[in-house]
């Protein structure tokens, strides 16, 4: 339930601030095959769903929202003098640079976690398992599905 929630919390933002039900779309199922990521991790490494593991999935869910919100602003703060194509390339090569720092360095600060290596590690383990799992999967998300739905529905929208 409370991931439904949360996905809905991010859909209303987004919705709020581009007023375009198709961006909102589009960010809401980037965050829900950002959550398979965190699924995937974590039947991968028979870890079971919990708080923490249901936890770090709504980490992502929100993650994967703010990182969509700056590369959608971006890409509409370009494309007022660019080209749509050009607006694209623009807001993505601006992004990728955040993105990747921000999941080389949580995969990086949770893979001690994920291993269980240090004392109480294990209660975290879900935790860390399903937010690096999500990260893996949020990266070509972000930098690839979103940018080419947000292009496809700027496109129907001129049409």
């Amino acid at each position: 339930m409370i991931l439904i929630i949360g996905g809905l919390l991010v859909f209303t933002v987004v919705l709020f601030m581009f007023k375009n039900i198709k961006i909102s779309l589009s960010v809401l199922l980037v965050s829900a095959l950002g959550i398979s990521g965190s699924i995937i991790a974590l039947y991968l490494t028979n870890t079971p769903l919990n708080v923490g593991s249901y936890t770090g999935i709504i980490m992502i869910i929100g993650i994967i929202g703010e990182n969509s919100i700056f590369t959608i602003h971006k890409f509409l703060d370009e494309n007022k003098n660019n080209s749509t194509n050009k607006a694209m390339r623009l807001a993505v090569s601006a992004r990728l640079r955040p993105s990747l720092m921000t999941v080389l360095a949580a995969i990086v600060a949770l893979t001690p976690l994920a291993l269980g290596i240090g004392t109480g590690a294990q209660m975290h383990q879900p935790l860390a398992i399903a937010v690096i799992g999500g990260f893996v999967l949020a990266l070509p998300l972000l930098l690839i599905v979103l940018p080419t739905l947000i292009y496809k529905s700027i496109q129907i929208n001129k049409d």
